[in-house]
């Protein structure tokens, strides 16, 4: 054991503080019930919030975060946000989501660990964290949730609904299922249905984490500190890493080169590290301390499980219910949503009629570009919510 151990989970308690989080609870009196069939009772959201308002609530942006997202959109780290925000030279004041003209909302998920209901989180009826007894939830389910918060906050339509990766998923589902409730969509590097090969790899990650012979069936949250499934989220994430950026990136910045130079002849040490291994060993132990292995493996099946054909007929039927102004961005170094996917979402929804644009990004990092290309992006959001709105 390391002299300063990993946590058990790396989820937020309400012990902790509570950082600009602030918190919505509904479902007291009647449950809330999930594609899965199963119910909740007790929801809390936890969400962040940036602006003001105005009058008539017609200023209103919802921001949705990725896989490993949360509510911290933008601001500092500090107690309660373990760094800054994830989209923080894009949500601001003067900014190009510009947040003394927009009010922006952006919401932990269901299934998450930074305050939301999720699997770590106390279980109404014990106190005690719902562990394995947490139910699947899907993307419909997390916007579901979020429709609440809207009525909640008297918002009767987003402006923009605008999101990367999983949040994209989010943004078609608002689209499809509250269509009355939004103005305009931004999904950026996302898909429509998750692919076969989406599905691989999430499917790797689960069961790297399963095999942790700490996960112990998702029932973890009473050992000790060093004792949780760490390893296995670690390995996940690692998993996932890869899939987030190119193959140029990774040649780019570590080649081939070894992190112990020091050998002896010819000879090779079997677990002598190349560089790329330690990178991947930071971020696998970086996610370990903020997130929750629980959470992982539910948001990750929610993202395969994404269909929004699922009950519609078809993608074309699906699609054809999307009918406000939309950007669609895609990278062309995507290797886990490559842009093909958004070419084909942007042509089914250019067949409605409304304004429709599609652009993509020529980017060397991959996947993770939206969330490094910040101005790239952040102008390009711009221009269209001053366009269409």
């Amino acid at each position: 054991m390391t002299s300063n151990p990993l946590p058990v989970s790396g989820a937020w308690t309400p012990a902790d503080p509570p950082g600009a989080r602030q918190f919505f609870r509904f479902a007291s009196d009647h449950p809330f019930a999930v594609e899965s069939g199963q119910v909740l009772s007790d929801v809390t959201v936890a969400y962040e919030t940036w602006g003001t308002l105005n009058t008539d609530a017609s200023n209103a942006i919802l921001v949705c975060h990725a896989w490993t997202g949360d509510s911290h959109a933008a601001g500092r780290a500090g107690p309660g946000h373990h760094g800054p925000g994830w989209w923080d030279d894009v949500v601001g004041p003067g900014k190009y989501i510009d947040t003394d003209h927009w009010f922006v909302v952006c919401p932990n998920v269901l299934g998450g660990c930074q305050g939301s209901t999720g699997p770590a989180s106390p279980h109404p009826d014990d106190g005690m964290p719902y562990g394995s007894g947490f139910p699947v939830v899907t993307i419909r389910d997390m916007v579901r949730a979020q429709a609440r918060l809207m009525r909640h906050l008297g918002i009767d339509q987003w402006a923009s609904v605008i999101g990367g990766s999983m949040g994209g998923m989010q943004v078609l589902e608002w689209a499809i299922t509250y269509r009355k409730h939004v103005r305009s969509i931004i999904p950026i590097a996302t898909c429509m249905q998750a692919s076969a090969q989406q599905i691989a790899w999430g499917v790797i990650g689960r069961r790297a984490i399963r095999l942790d012979p700490h996960w112990l069936g998702g029932d973890y949250y009473d050992a000790g500190r060093g004792e949780g499934p760490t390893q296995g989220l670690a390995i996940a994430r690692q998993v996932a890493q890869v899939t987030f950026r190119s193959d140029n990136a990774f040649t780019e910045r570590f080649g081939r080169n070894l992190t112990d130079r020091s050998r002896i002849g010819d000879t090779f040490g079997l677990w002598q590290e190349f560089e790329v291994e330690r990178y991947l060993q930071y971020h696998g132990d970086k996610l370990v301390r903020r997130f929750d292995a629980n959470s992982y493996l539910i948001i990750g099946k929610a993202m395969d499980l994404h269909d929004v054909a699922r009950g519609r007929s078809s993608l074309e039927q699906a699609m054809s219910l999307i009918t406000v102004p939309n950007l669609t961005i895609g990278i062309d170094s995507d290797m886990l949503y490559p842009s093909y996917q958004q070419r084909h979402m942007s042509r089914l929804l250019s067949q409605t009629g409304v304004p429709n644009e599609y652009v993509e990004i020529s980017s060397p990092h991959g996947h993770d570009a939206f969330l490094i290309h910040f101005d790239e992006v952040g102008e390009l959001i711009a221009r269209f919510l001053d366009r269409v709105l």
